[in-house]
Formats: C-alpha cells, structure tokens, sequence
C-alpha cells in the first residue's frame, strides 16, 4: 500500500521479488511472531483486549523501536522510512496481540 512512498524513502535500490517469493516468506514472518506472541499471552495469563494491545505496545517499544531508532543513529537511515517502519510494526503487533489476547 506505501510502496512509492517506500521506494521514495529508501537509500538502497528496491528488488522487485516475485509474488510466489513475497507471500510465503511473509506468511512465514507473521506466523513466527504470532506463535511468539500466543506463547506470552498464554504464559501470562492475559485475557481480553486491553492485555493484548499492552502487550503488543510492549513489544514493539522492546524490539521494533528500539532496532529502528538503531538503524537511524548508526547507519543513517532516513527518520521518515524508519516511521514507515515503526508505524507498520505497530499496526502488525496490536493486531496480533490483541487478536490472540481476545482469542485466548
């Protein structure tokens, strides 16, 4: 959906995959984060959505955050496509989170 703004944003040349690449290896990520994510919300005991939504914020300041604002200091990595990134992540961890929470 932002990929011109992306292609934009980023210093370094954008590979075209092909979709029959695209869908598994993403299907693949989320599956990982989401079992990751199921595993905390069963270990501790979270129920409904407000649990899920603190989790999934938890989360993205522990890791996506934290690697993002990294790649901004150390390797000059544009703010806005870091944002991009973040906002992303964000959306990707409260969806997951809070899904599993209320699922649970």
């Amino acid at each position: 959906m932002l990929g011109e703004v992306l292609t934009r944003l980023s210093p370094a040349p954008r590979i075209e995959r092909p979709t029959a690449q695209v869908v598994p290896f993403e299907l693949g990520k989320n599956l990982v984060i989401a079992a990751v994510t199921a595993g905390l919300v069963a270990n501790m005991d979270l129920t409904g959505w407000t649990d899920g939504a603190l989790l999934g914020l938890a989360l993205w300041i522990a890791f996506p955050v934290v690697v993002l604002a990294s790649s901004v200091f150390h390797e000059n990595v544009p703010v806005k496509l870091a944002a991009l990134h973040a906002g992303d992540w964000l959306a990707k961890l409260l969806i997951i989170a809070i899904t599993v929470a209320v699922w649970t």
